[in-house]
């Protein structure tokens, strides 16, 4: 028989394998639309990673409390300088990606 702690224990692991999957769903997303930003824009997305900077709580545009995660990245015009990035997640929903000013070849 399965006691109250065990109990406790495995729903607190299947939230965390939820969230981690979640969030992993969300950095997938966030990652598409840089690579798509960076074509549109002639540029290259150097390394073809995110690093997340930020994981705060907030309402989205429905008024439903969801997680803002902020992620950076680089990219590059030259081939030779790199400039910064930005995008801003809301739930699962882009709010916002920023490419810093940046010379054009």
């Amino acid at each position: 028989m399965l006691t109250l702690s065990l109990l406790v224990w495995l729903g607190l692991g299947v939230a965390l394998v939820s969230f981690w999957w979640h969030s992993d769903g969300v950095k997938t997303r966030a990652l598409a639309a840089a690579q798509q930003r960076c074509r549109d824009e002639g540029v290259q997305l150097l390394d073809h990673t995110l690093v997340i900077s930020k994981v705060k709580p907030r309402r989205d545009d429905q008024g439903s409390w969801c997680l803002q995660r902020d992620y950076r990245f680089e990219f590059t015009s030259t081939g030779e300088q790199r400039y910064q990035g930005s995008i801003v997640m809301v739930g699962r929903r882009l709010h916002r990606l920023e490419l810093e000013p940046h010379i054009m070849p």
